[in-house]
Parts: structure tokens; C-alpha cells; sequence
């Protein structure tokens, strides 16, 4: 037990991220402050400020930490790995059953963490934004554009630039997530309507015959 109840120094930040991220998705960015995290942990006021100045430190780490989940699951899935939740890589199998994982696995964080998201986004694209995060957005993208480049190489992906194409493949999972979280996909499982928009999006990728 230490000062601040039960979280020792190292898993304080974990805990209030953790948190951070529950009351966003309840109550959005607006919800979140510091002191109410430090009530809702039963630690005192000043215990948050030992690990973020202010509540944008706080939104700032939350996207970092989003951004850093996101990533791994995206490599975990361009590497052929069959656990896209802790990024652990297996066995490389065809370029197209991975580009559908990394599809998959988009929309499996976009759907899981709607809010996150937004906010990663959101942080992301403001204009003080940090090199760390504006680098690690970026790394989504070239996560995909490099299996795109895999793919030129063996004849599997059809020529042109890969960040576009990989743009593109964003734009088409992205969507679909979008859909799914504004219940627009009427009746259509997510599953179903995913498998559909993937095979379309792979067909379209194939070089022309």
C-alpha cells in the first residue's frame, strides 16, 4: 500500500489510462478531467499530475497509447499472425489472406474502441499536435503501404503507388467500421458485410489479367 492507495508509481498510469479510455467511450473528451480520475481511483488529486501535467497530456497519452495497440495488431496481421489483440507475429502466409487480416483487424479496433478512435484522430490532426503521435498515425498507413509493396513484388498487388492504395484499403475498412457503429448496416452482420467489402477490396487490388 503506498500514498496513493493500492498502485505503486509504475501502474498508476496504466490504471488512470484505463480508465481515461472508460469514461471516454461513456461520457466522451468533455467527461474527463484529473481530478475525477483520481476520484474514480481512489488516489489523491495530486497523484495524476505526477504522470500528466494536464487533462491534453492526458488526451495526448491516451492517443499514444491507442495509436501504439492499433499498430501492433496491424503488424501482428501483416506478419501472418492469427492473435491480432497482442501484436505476436506467426508464420507469413499469402499477401492477400494477410491484407484481409489487416482489414480485419482495423476494423475489429475501430468497432472495439469508437471513441478512442475519434480521438486518436482528432489529437492527431490539431495543429500542436506531437512528432510522436503525428509519426505513429503515419505508421498505420506504411504498416499497410509496405504489404502493398510485398505484394507488387510477387504479382499478387496490381502496380501503383502503395501509401495510395494503402489509402484506399483504409478508406474502405474505415467505412465499414463507420457503418457498423452507426447501426447502418440494417440487417447485414458485420462479419458478413466485412467478408463482402474484402473480397471486393481484394479483387480490385489483383493486377488485371
Amino acid at each position: 500500500m503506498t500514498a496513493d492507495g493500492s498502485y505503486h508509481h509504475g501502474n498508476l498510469r496504466a490504471a488512470l489510462l484505463e480508465r481515461a479510455e472508460a469514461v471516454l467511450t461513456a461520457s466522451g473528451a468533455e467527461g474527463l478531467s484529473l481530478r475525477g480520475l483520481a476520484r474514480d481511483l481512489g488516489v489523491s488529486h495530486a497523484a495524476p499530475s505526477r504522470h500528466f501535467r494536464d487533462r491534453q497530456a492526458l488526451l495526448d497519452a491516451l492517443a499514444v497509447s491507442g495509436f501504439t495497440t492499433l499498430n501492433a495488431r496491424l503488424r501482428s496481421a501483416a506478419a501472418g499472425g492469427t492473435d491480432g489483440a497482442d501484436g505476436a507475429a506467426g508464420a507469413a502466409g499469402p499477401v492477400g489472406a494477410r491484407l484481409a487480416g489487416l482489414g480485419r483487424a482495423y476494423v475489429d479496433f475501430a468497432v472495439g474502441h469508437t471513441a478512442l478512435l475519434d480521438l486518436m484522430f482528432t489529437v492527431k490532426h490539431a495543429d500542436d499536435s506531437s512528432a510522436e503521435l503525428r509519426e505513429l498515425g503515419h505508421e498505420s498507413l506504411l504498416i499497410v503501404a509496405r504489404l502493398m509493396e510485398e505484394g507488387q513484388r510477387t504479382g499478387a498487388v496490381r502496380p501503383g503507388d502503395p501509401v495510395q492504395l494503402a489509402q484506399v484499403a483504409f478508406s474502405t475498412v474505415h467505412g465499414l467500421a463507420t457503418l457498423a457503429v452507426a447501426a447502418l448496416l440494417d440487417d447485414t452482420p458485420l462479419s458478413e458485410a466485412m467478408e463482402l467489402a474484402l473480397e471486393v477490396l481484394l479483387a480490385g487490388l489483383r493486377p488485371g489479367r
